[in-house]
């Protein structure tokens, strides 16, 4: 099995655990307003975890905001690509930046 072979097997594994990751954290956020607007309130162990999901989501957020931004240089249409590298993260803007002008599809 070549090096190449390898870092592809490794990025697949990584966005399958980012995108199984970030539907987490939407489920958590989405839990923890449905806790508030029913006035639970949440465990004090969720404070921390709710703390990482949220900076997740920021994180990707703006990781497909710029993915979004720079898509159109790279022939590939904005919406789609800032919302595949919002699931996927980091990797999704490496191969986006990694494209030569082409048109092809992130997934």
């Amino acid at each position: 099995m070549s090096q190449s072979e390898i870092r592809q097997k490794i990025a697949a594994l990584v966005k399958i655990t980012s995108i199984i990751l970030i539907l987490g954290a939407i489920g958590l956020e989405l839990a923890n307003i449905f806790g508030i607007l029913n006035t639970n309130n949440t465990p004090n162990i969720f404070t921390l975890i709710l703390g990482i999901a949220r900076f997740a989501l920021i994180a990707h957020f703006l990781e497909g905001i710029m993915a979004a931004i720079y898509a159109g240089s790279k022939s590939q249409l904005p919406l789609q690509y800032g919302i595949y590298t919002f699931f996927v993260g980091t990797i999704g803007l490496v191969e986006l930046f990694k494209q030569e002008n082409r048109h092809q599809t992130p997934i």
